[in-house]
């Protein structure tokens, strides 16, 4: 959503710029580009893997900056680096092809790396050792808010019985006991999905406390680093997450709502990324 994000942003020379999840750097690049020299991009993430592919692509530009935090973080950030308020900030929620890809940390399905899926390996447990410890209610309910699994009890309580009897280490042993759970008679996604896509979407979500980092960012650090009349512009790809931020944007107290209704993916865009259908994008100017 490029020409979207460039245009809600409003950016031009000189502006301040915080992209909270700069992942490979496409929206960074832009930004950057649209600042020119004498502004300031300051770019997060908490995935070391993601800051080392995006300064390949930023790293001769030198109005960016960027460092392994969180945007929860954002804040204190600022502060190390001495800025007093930030212009515009973006915060993109998606999960990055390039982490799909990695089959270190087992977020594809195809993968045999140990089953991670954290971003930040340094912090938190990793999904198998989740996996272990956590308790089936606790699953089925991560399953329901995180995953919209239908039948989620009876998903986590298969699960729990495999965990328990096999560890399940591996992107690709989950993606199979998730196929077992199928064909022995349950039902799980629409048919155009993996049917394992929504557990590792719950899984991912859990085990990097994505909900907490994107209620402490939008309610309240985003109001906190803008200056008035600051923008924020957050795309969300999953329904907490965009309720979060359509209920934070609808506060007249706080927010002008430049989006009553989310911009959504081109249809060019969606046939080109499948996976941008999802995409929603909001955004407001601080009053």
């Amino acid at each position: 959503m490029l020409r979207e994000v460039e245009r809600v942003l409003e950016l031009k020379p000189g502006l301040i710029v915080v992209d909270g999840t700069v992942g490979a750097g496409g929206h960074s690049k832009m930004i950057a580009e649209k600042i020119k020299i004498e502004g300031k991009l300051v770019g997060l993430d908490r995935d070391k893997m993601m800051l080392d592919l995006a300064s390949q692509v930023l790293g001769q530009m030198s109005q960016v900056i960027l460092r392994q935090r969180s945007y929860a973080e954002l804040p204190q950030v600022l502060e190390e680096l001495k800025v007093d308020h930030a212009d515009r900030v973006l915060l993109d929620l998606g999960l990055s092809s390039d982490q799909l890809a990695d089959g270190s940390r087992g977020f594809g399905f195809s993968a045999e790396g140990p089953l991670d899926l954290r971003f930040d390996v340094s912090r938190g447990l990793p999904a198998s050792e989740y996996l272990n410890e956590v308790t089936q209610q606790e699953l089925s309910r991560i399953l329901q808010d995180y995953g919209e699994i239908p039948q989620s009890e009876r998903l986590a309580e298969f699960l729990s019985k495999h965990a328990s009897r096999t560890a399940i280490e591996t992107g690709i042993e989950l993606a199979q006991v998730i196929e077992l759970y199928v064909n022995s008679g349950n039902r799980m996604e629409s048919r155009d999905k993996h049917p394992a896509t929504r557990v590792f979407q719950a899984l991912r979500i859990a085990v990097n406390h994505e909900l907490d980092h994107v209620e402490r960012g939008v309610k309240e650090v985003l109001h906190q680093v803008l200056k008035s009349g600051g923008i924020a512009a957050v795309i969300s790809f999953h329904s907490l997450e965009d309720r979060m931020v359509k209920e934070e944007f609808r506060r007249s107290d706080r927010w002008e709502n430049l989006t009553p209704k989310p911009i959504v993916a081109s249809y060019q865009e969606q046939k080109f990324n499948p996976r941008s259908r999802s995409a929603k994008l909001r955004a407001a100017r601080k009053v």
